[in-house]
C-alpha cells in the first residue's frame, strides 16, 4: 500500500508539473502575442490615427482580459508550490486543475491577440506600402530645404539680405524635423505626406526668394530711377494743374470745377509722399533690405499714379468744356447718333422692336431734346449737359447690349 501511495503521488505530481509546464508555455505565447499585437496596433495608430481608433479600444480590452489570465496564472503558480515534499496526491490533483483551467483563459487570450492581428494586416500592409511614398517625398523635401540654404547663404555672401527668405524656410526646417525626430509626430501618415509637401513647396519659395535677391536688388535700383524721373515729371504737372483751375474758375459755373477743387492740394500732397517713399527707399536699399525698399517703391509709384490721374481729370475737364463751349451740338450729334443705331437695331429684331426698347429709347430721345435747355446764362453748366449726354449714350449702349443678348437666346 505505502508503495502503491508513493506511486500515486508520482504520478500525480507528474501530472500536476505536466500541466504547469503547458500553462507556462501558454503564458509565454500569450505574452509574445501580446507584445506583437500592442507593437502592430501603435504602429497603426501612428500611421492612421482615426483609422486605428477602433482597433486601440479593441486591443485595450483585450489587454485587460489577457491581464486578468495572467494574474491568475501567477496566483495558481505561488499556490502551488510542487517542489514541496509534504503535498498529498490530492493537492497535485488540484494544482493540476487549477493550471488547466487557467491554460484555456491564456490560450483563449492568444487566440483573440492573433484574431486582432489577422483583422488589422491588410490595413496595415496598405499604410506600411504608402511609407515608401512618404520616404521619397521627404527626401525631396530636405533636398529643396538644402539648396534654399545654399540660396540664402550665397545671398549673405554676396551682401544681400535674405532674412525674408529666412523666416520663410524656418517653417519647412521645423516641419521636417518634428516628422523625422518623432516618427510621424503624431500626424497620421496622410498628415506627414501633407507636411512634406507643404515643406517642400515652402522651401521652394524661400530657395526662389533668395535666388531672386541679386535680380531684386537690381529691379529695384532701375526702378529708383524711374520712379524720381515720375515724381519730377508728376511736379511738372502742378502748374499746369493750377492754370487750368484757374480757367475753370474764371470761365465756368462753380458746378463744372467744384469736384475738382482739391487737385491742387492733393497733387502737392501726393508728390511729397512719393518723395518721402523713395527716400525710404533709399535708405532700405543701403541696408540690403530689398524687400522693404521694393514696398516703398511700390508705395510712391501708387502715390504718383493717382495724383497723375487726378491732373489729368483737370486738364482733361477744361478740354471738354473748352469744346463743348465751341460747338455744344457736336458731343449732342455722339450722343444722337448712339441712339439711333440702337434704334435701327431694334427695328430689324424678329417680330419688330420690343416694347420695352422703344420705350427707354423714346425717353433717350426725350432726354436729348431736352439736355440742351440748361445751356443759358453768362456761364452755362456744361459739365452737367456733357454728363448728361454721357449717360444718355451709356444706357443707349445697354440696350443694344440687350438686344444682342436677346437674339443670341433665341
Amino acid at each position: 500500500m505505502q508503495r502503491s501511495g508513493r506511486g500515486r503521488g508520482a504520478q500525480a505530481l507528474a501530472a500536476a508539473t505536466a500541466a504547469k509546464d503547458a500553462a507556462a508555455n501558454a503564458f509565454y505565447e500569450m505574452d509574445q502575442a501580446q507584445r506583437y499585437v500592442g507593437g502592430r496596433v501603435m504602429i497603426f495608430a501612428d500611421l492612421d490615427r482615426d483609422g486605428a481608433s477602433r482597433t486601440q479600444a479593441q486591443f485595450a480590452a483585450l489587454t485587460e482580459a489577457a491581464d486578468a489570465a495572467a494574474s491568475a496564472y501567477i496566483a495558481i503558480v505561488d499556490a502551488h508550490d510542487l517542489n514541496d515534499p509534504n503535498r498529498t496526491p490530492a493537492e497535485y490533483d488540484a494544482a493540476e486543475r487549477a493550471f488547466a483551467t487557467v491554460i484555456g483563459r491564456l490560450v483563449e487570450a492568444t487566440a483573440r491577440f492573433n484574431d486582432c492581428a489577422e483583422r488589422i494586416t491588410p490595413q496595415l500592409a496598405r499604410l506600411e506600402a504608402s511609407l515608401d511614398r512618404l520616404a521619397a517625398r521627404l527626401t525631396a523635401a530636405r533636398e529643396v530645404v538644402a539648396a534654399a540654404e545654399a540660396a540664402i547663404a550665397a545671398a549673405r555672401t554676396a551682401g544681400m539680405d535674405p532674412s525674408g527668405p529666412e523666416e520663410d524656410l524656418a517653417p519647412a526646417r521645423e516641419s521636417l524635423a518634428r516628422v523625422g525626430s518623432q516618427g510621424l509626430g503624431g500626424l497620421g501618415l496622410t498628415g506627414a505626406l501633407d507636411v512634406a509637401e507643404r515643406a517642400r513647396e515652402t522651401a521652394e519659395r524661400a530657395r526662389d526668394a533668395a535666388l531672386e535677391l541679386p535680380q531684386l536688388a537690381g529691379n529695384i535700383q532701375r526702378s529708383l530711377v524711374a520712379v524720381r524721373t515720375r515724381v519730377e515729371v508728376v511736379a511738372g504737372r502742378l502748374g499746369p494743374v493750377e492754370s487750368a483751375m484757374s480757367q475753370l474758375r474764371r470761365r465756368y459755373s462753380t458746378a463744372c470745377w467744384q469736384d475738382l477743387k482739391d487737385v491742387p492740394a492733393t497733387l502737392r500732397a501726393a508728390v511729397a509722399r512719393a518723395r518721402e517713399r523713395l527716400a525710404e527707399a533709399e535708405a532700405y536699399t543701403g541696408r540690403h533690405e530689398w524687400r522693404a525698399a521694393q514696398q516703398a517703391v511700390t508705395s510712391a509709384r501708387t502715390e504718383l499714379t493717382a495724383a497723375d490721374r487726378r491732373a489729368g481729370q483737370v486738364t482733361g475737364r477744361l478740354a471738354d468744356l473748352d469744346a463743348a463751349a465751341k460747338d455744344p451740338a457736336k458731343p449732342a450729334e455722339a450722343a444722337r447718333f448712339a441712339v439711333r443705331d440702337a434704334q435701327r437695331l431694334a427695328t430689324v429684331q424678329p417680330g419688330g422692336p420690343a416694347p420695352g426698347h422703344v420705350r427707354m429709347l423714346d425717353t433717350l430721345i426725350a432726354r436729348l431734346d431736352s439736355a440742351g435747355k440748361g445751356l443759358t446764362g453768362p456761364h452755362p453748366d456744361y459739365w452737367a449737359y456733357l454728363s448728361e449726354l454721357e449717360a444718355i449714350k451709356t444706357v443707349a449702349a445697354d440696350v443694344v447690349a440687350r438686344i444682342r443678348s436677346e437674339r443670341a437666346g433665341h
